[in-house]
């Protein structure tokens, strides 16, 4: 067969992604974990560790009101397919590349997540494992990911059919495309990417192509290098020789490895079976990052691994990157695009080699192969033939994503300014919504309508064109309203002006007595018994909002108020509220505080929380506190380290509240 593209559906079972958050996330990410090399530097691109790595996530909103109720789903999908490879795309769940399958042998070499479930490990919350994703914008696991992207469909003049996926990022305003195609015969798939920087000043560039694999015993992980650097999630950040640490399955807690691979030597990564049968990812020099991430064999890991998918349904994640680590963005000047093209496909070398003690002899083999598979001058052609047709526009769109960018065309082209779009990423108007109507009508007549505070304040925008233009529109007497001031506060929190951010929320509130900018004055506030008065009152103007509840009741617990968390448990939330499953977990943990020792471990044991954090240690936290009064109580002991010890040697967590990334801490 020669290669052909098809639209299809892919069915599943499916978690509902839910409603959006709609209080804005006023969070900043936490610095990054740098490598501790005692003063020695020797990769350059250390030194942009941590850079632009302090952005929030503004204007978008969280996605947190998932749940795990799955159900069968058809989703859209885009499959490319030759005599060889068979590639299959979810353009609606962030372009993924969900399934590789080799046709000679039926083999898939991804691995292929047999649910959607999402779980709180993204910059906007939820995130689901498997395919490959592709990570933009901001560190952390990409803002689209659980979005639809803009996906079209065009032919090359050669005739090669191609998928093209893009969108335009809200958070830097830089746009990307992602094509890919798979020639008569290709042995690899190949996606070019494009990032284009369409802005007079630089911005920080940030992308990890994320792949995941099957994780079997014997799966081993070979790359070009002999060094990375190790995050153990635990507070530490080494460097060390890999030669010992290829074997995903033999390490105990969660890793990552950010290997150092020459710069002078062609980048690519491999996961291979005992068989010496497995995945390979190439990419021109551009992408020169590569990692390992490995969810480890402790209780945590694999807990989390089957909260991501299905019992026997191990993975792990090899990693294609812009720079040396992931906590640093990339300087990328004003009006300036990068180009890469990464080549996917089927390895199969001499296990007797690849899963030998000699490792400079394995790495060394399975590069060859690479190369031999993927020899120089063809990924530089490849290259060009991605480059030739970077900006033929497509013939079909298969997917819209959303609004946003057409909205910004919009409003560049209102105020005389550059187009941002080159011709071959089209936003159809088609992709405009009820998210973006308050703003087209600002846009287009200078008004800004005002709604009842009880209904959500609507999407956020931050950029500074809108922020002038939303002050302007307050000289009409008809947009001097709580709404006006409730998104003003917003744009001068993300432009990091507090004090601008405080007085917009105090006079939205005086406008109009409002939950959102009641909640947003007590996430700024320096007291915490101020804090939680204010929640407390923003949950009396909306007691059916869960987040917001959320919120409110931690701030209480953390305060040391469990009899505010009861009262407005009892008194002010609704069932909609009450029901969240974090919401559960706050009830447990009061029940703690107030003494209830009975309930709270009945809630326990009943605990399923959706929105579980990387990292998260609460639920291990909350059951080791159990026990430490249990057993005061019980033997008239003090709770001091030497009982915190006896508890964790005696009572482990049962398998299912063991969410620990290492369960040394």
């Amino acid at each position: 067969m020669s290669s052909e593209l098809r639209v299809e559906t892919f069915t599943m079972p499916a978690a509902d992604l839910g409603p959006e958050n709609p209080l804005p996330p006023l969070v900043s990410p936490p610095p990054a974990n740098r490598p501790n090399l005692a003063g020695d530097e020797p990769e350059p691109d250390l030194r942009y560790v941590g850079w632009g790595c302090d952005h929030g996530i503004l204007p978008y909103r969280l996605q947190d009101g998932y749940n795990r109720d799955r159900r069968p789903r058809a989703f859209r999908a885009v499959v490319l397919e030759n005599q060889l490879l068979r590639a299959t795309f979810l353009p609606e769940l962030g372009g993924r590349l969900w399934s590789l399958v080799s046709r000679s042998d039926d083999r898939e070499l991804l691995f292929r997540n047999p649910v959607f479930q999402p779980a709180d490990l993204a910059a906007r919350n939820a995130w689901f494992s498997g395919g490959v994703e592709w990570n933009c914008s901001v560190p952390h696991h990409t803002p689209l990911t659980c979005e639809p992207l803009f996906a079209a469909t065009l032919t090359r003049a050669d005739g090669t059919p191609v998928l093209r996926q893009y969108e335009w990022d809200r958070i830097r305003g830089a746009l990307y495309q992602i094509d890919a195609w798979l020639p008569d015969g290709s042995p690899v798939l190949y996606t070019g990417v494009r990032y284009i920087n369409p802005h007079d000043h630089e911005i920080p560039a940030y992308w990890w192509s994320n792949i995941a694999v099957p994780e079997t015993a014997d799966t081993r992980v070979l790359v070009p290098a002999d060094e990375a650097f190790r995050n153990a999630y635990s507070g530490g950040f080494d460097l060390l020789d890999i030669a010992d640490k290829t074997y995903p399955a033999r390490e105990p807690h969660a890793t990552d490895y950010f290997y150092r691979v020459p710069l002078d030597s062609r980048p690519w990564v491999s996961a291979l079976r005992a068989d010496g049968q497995g995945l390979f990812q190439t990419s021109t020099a551009r992408l020169k990052g590569r990692k390992l991430f490995v969810w480890g064999q402790g209780p945590g890991g694999k807990r989390w691994q089957e909260f991501l998918s299905l019992p026997g349904q191990a993975y792990i994640e090899i990693q294609a990157g812009l720079a040396r680590t992931q906590g640093a963005c990339l300087p990328m000047p004003a009006g300036t695009s990068w180009q890469w093209v990464e080549a996917y496909g089927h390895m199969s070398a001499d296990p007797a080699v690849t899963h030998g003690d000699d490792w400079v002899a394995a790495r060394t083999l399975v590069g060859q192969r690479v190369g031999e598979l993927v020899p120089d001058a063809v990924l530089a052609a490849q290259e060009q033939a991605f480059l030739a047709s970077v900006d033929q526009e497509p013939a079909e769109h298969v997917q819209l994503g959303r609004g946003w960018a057409r909205l910004e065309m919009l409003r560049r082209a209102r105020d005389g300014e550059p187009e941002m779009a080159p011709p071959g990423l089209p936003f159809p108007k088609e992709s405009l919504v009820a998210d973006q109507e308050p703003w087209l009508e600002l846009l287009s007549a200078g008004r800004f309508a005002e709604h009842p505070p009880w209904r959500e304040p609507g999407a956020w925008l931050t950029q500074p064109a809108w922020r002038a233009r939303l002050v302007e529109a307050l000289a009409e007497p008809g947009n001097d309203h709580w709404l006006t001031w409730l998104h003003l506060g917003v744009m001068a929190f993300d432009a990091g002006d507090r004090e601008a951010a405080l007085a917009a929320w105090r006079t939205s509130n005086e406008r109009l007595p409002n939950p959102v900018a009641l909640r947003n004055l007590a996430q700024l506030a320096n007291d915490e018994g101020e804090r939680v008065d204010l929640l407390a009152d923003a949950c009396g103007l909306a007691p059916s909002w869960p987040r917001l509840a959320i919120e409110a009741g931690q701030a209480a617990l953390r305060a040391g108020r469990p009899e505010v968390f009861e009262r407005l448990w009892d008194e002010v939330w609704t069932e909609e509220a009450r029901g969240a499953g974090r919401m559960k977990l706050l009830a447990a943990q009061a029940a703690l505080a107030l003494g209830r020792l009975d309930e709270c471990e009945s809630l326990l044991h009943a605990l399923v929380v959706p929105d579980m954090r990387e990292g998260e240690v609460s639920l291990t936290d909350l059951w080791y506190s159990l026990w430490e009064q249990r057993l005061s109580q019980r033997e008239g002991l003090a709770i001091d380290d030497e009982l915190a010890a006896r508890v964790r040697r005696e009572y482990p967590p049962p398998a299912d509240l063991d969410f620990r990334m290492n369960a040394t801490v």
